[in-house]
């Protein structure tokens, strides 16, 4: 996470600020924005596999619109009024997946109110991104169909989250054309960042995935196995058989030598 603030600048400076962040995936905050802030996107570890980059703003994004560079010439990614949008994010492909340059241009303002150009960004792999679009990108994680048993074993080895649970309800959100499954988690094998959390007052772990509202889940009995990726501080379903069904594959799969990984299974 970056955060910095446009008041600390010399106020008749016309340089522009330039930030260098180095993680695949991270957040920055511009506090008081002025003029303009040159970030440049440049991970330790790039390679030619992340080859597109996806922002998406804060709630209450201000004071700001960003570009993203190429060629010398900036490409206008997010406005000031797209910036206040839940769950719009934009993604656009990376010519050169070593270093990509954005670029902040505050918006001219009269008072010294406080604003905040606040966003998170993601690298990621050709394979995650269908489009400039974030729900084609979410495509890959809610395929709207039964995983085959050779994407399942390779699932549960290289998911950001694997739990076993139950589903407590399903919401649908018409406008975003997204839905939300409440999962009653009986145990989390596996989870990149604490989405599903204990209740303290139950003392029930629980935890909200995310998919898309074409794939039209509905909420089942039973105990599954749900497996997906998280992105921007979200879970996004991807193989989620029922969990009695991935016993039978996997125990088959490891009797053959056929397993990925080992699992967990007690």
């Amino acid at each position: 996470c970056c955060l910095g603030s446009g008041l600390s600048w010399e106020p008749r400076s016309r340089a522009v600020e330039q930030v260098h962040l180095r993680c695949t995936e991270g957040s920055l905050e511009w506090v008081y924005p002025a003029r303009a802030l040159r970030v440049v996107l440049e991970p330790n570890l790039a390679s030619a596999q992340h080859t597109t980059v996806c922002i998406k703003p804060a709630s209450d994004f201000q004071g700001a619109s960003i570009y993203v560079e190429r060629a010398g010439q900036l490409h206008l990614v997010v406005s000031e009024a797209e910036g206040a949008r839940p769950h719009h994010v934009s993604c656009f492909s990376a010519h050169t997946p070593q270093r990509v340059a954005l670029f902040l241009q505050a918006s001219p303002q009269r008072d010294i109110s406080r604003r905040t150009a606040s966003f998170q960004y993601e690298l990621l792999g050709n394979q995650s991104a269908a489009g400039p679009d974030f729900k084609k990108m979410a495509l890959v994680e809610a395929m709207c169909r039964p995983c085959d048993n050779v994407e399942l074993l390779m699932a549960i080895c290289s998911s950001d989250f694997v739990v076993k649970g139950s589903i407590r309800n399903v919401s649908h959100d018409s406008e975003n054309h997204m839905s939300q499954v409440d999962v009653s988690v009986q145990k989390v094998y596996r989870q990149k960042n604490r989405i599903f959390q204990q209740d303290e007052g139950s003392g029930e772990w629980r935890g909200p995935i995310q998919t898309l509202l074409q794939c039209k889940v509905k909420k089942g009995g039973g105990d599954f196995l749900f497996t997906g990726n998280e992105h921007f501080g979200e879970a996004w379903l991807g193989c989620a058989p029922r969990f009695k069904d991935f016993l039978l594959i996997y125990q088959a799969a490891r009797e053959r030598g056929a397993n990925q990984c080992e699992f967990e299974l007690n």
